[in-house]
């Protein structure tokens, strides 16, 4: 008896999947999905910015380090990873200004191993998470043919990072999908994954936790900036459409063979103030107060969206800021009762 095999849905198959960061608060939702597609996941994550409580225990976790690139590679190997989804990077903008050296050797020198690590391997695939920071401070919605001007270091670390992900992808053959985050809010559906990192300074998670306060009090950070009204403005993006958007460019590149970059924002800016204006309506007796400006905010960035609206035929189901707030807070509830 003969038996014939499909090559082309093997090529196209992915199967084993490293989520470096995959404890953290984008990479514990992207891991959520990948599982219920029935993908074999592996979380590297070393915790220092990432989770226990996050960790997927349908997942397979390794407390590993990016800047360990042997161990890095043994996983990769041993595992038989063919495709990476790197998040693992530290993250605060003020901080980056002060502490460079730190930032410079986890973001740029961590992924300079991530792809390094991926040689000899069965890697064909990597999506990078980078940031809409790269772009600087742009008037109107900006697209990916905008030339990158970052205006703080965390901003310059991920665009050092994408260029080494283009370089290295001569080299080793691999696809690659850059994905340039927008702000990034809610919590996931099931309300088992979303933000808990406090130190980052994001508006969202400051409203979601001043919204168990009896008296909230909502901090400014300056009303002095190039925009309607002074606030910094920004595009806010539910964490379940990025997560969405990271399982659409995987099989995109997978299948296509094929690399991208892609701005994974709504196309619509927020102001501070407005943003805090919703989350007046939800809490009646909401306090807000200005603030002196933090280091390396920019005056405003929100996303033109129409190439992967046509490109990943991506449709957000969560478009809607009251929504995401209430997302937030409702995850904000479920930590504060579990404390």
């Amino acid at each position: 008896m003969m038996y014939y095999i499909n090559i082309d849905k093997m090529i196209n198959k992915t199967n084993n999947i490293l989520v470096t960061g995959g404890a953290g608060y984008i990479g514990s939702h992207i891991v959520e999905d990948l599982i219920k597609e029935k993908k074999n996941v592996f979380i590297f994550d070393n915790l220092s910015t990432g989770f226990k409580k996050l960790i997927n225990r349908k997942a397979n976790f390794i407390n590993g380090d990016i800047k360990n690139i042997n161990f890095l590679k043994k996983i990769i190997i041993k595992k038989q990873i063919d495709s990476i989804i790197h998040l693992a990077a530290f993250l605060n903008v003020s901080e980056s200004q002060i502490e460079k050296k730190k930032y410079y050797s986890n973001n740029v020198s961590g992924t300079l191993n991530v792809v390094r690590a991926c040689k000899n391997s069965k890697v064909k695939n990597i999506i990078f998470s980078s940031s809409c920071s790269i772009y600087g401070n742009v008037k109107g919605a900006v697209n990916e043919k905008k030339k990158p001007n970052p205006q703080n270091y965390y901003a310059l670390t991920k665009y050092k990072s994408e260029q080494i992900i283009k370089t290295y992808s001569k080299k080793l053959k691999y696809n690659y999908a850059i994905l340039r985050y927008f702000n990034v809010a809610g919590a996931s559906q099931s309300n088992n994954f979303g933000e808990i990192q406090e130190k980052y300074g994001h508006l969202i998670k400051n409203i979601s936790i001043e919204s168990l306060k009896k008296k909230p009090h909502i901090y400014i950070f300056g009303n002095d900036y190039k925009t309607k009204d002074g606030t910094c403005v920004r595009d806010y993006i539910h964490v379940s459409d990025l997560s969405d958007i990271h399982l659409k460019a995987l099989k995109y590149i997978n299948k296509k063979s094929k690399s991208l970059i892609l701005n994974c924002g709504y196309g619509r800016g927020y102001s501070v103030l407005e943003i805090v204006k919703v989350f007046g309506k939800i809490k009646k007796n909401l306090f807000y107060s200005f603030k002196n400006r933090r280091l390396g905010d920019v005056d405003q960035v929100y996303a033109n969206n129409k190439k992967i609206k046509k490109i990943l035929k991506w449709k957000p189901k969560y478009n809607n800021i009251y929504k995401i707030i209430q997302s937030a807070i409702k995850w904000e509830k479920k930590l504060y009762r579990n404390k």
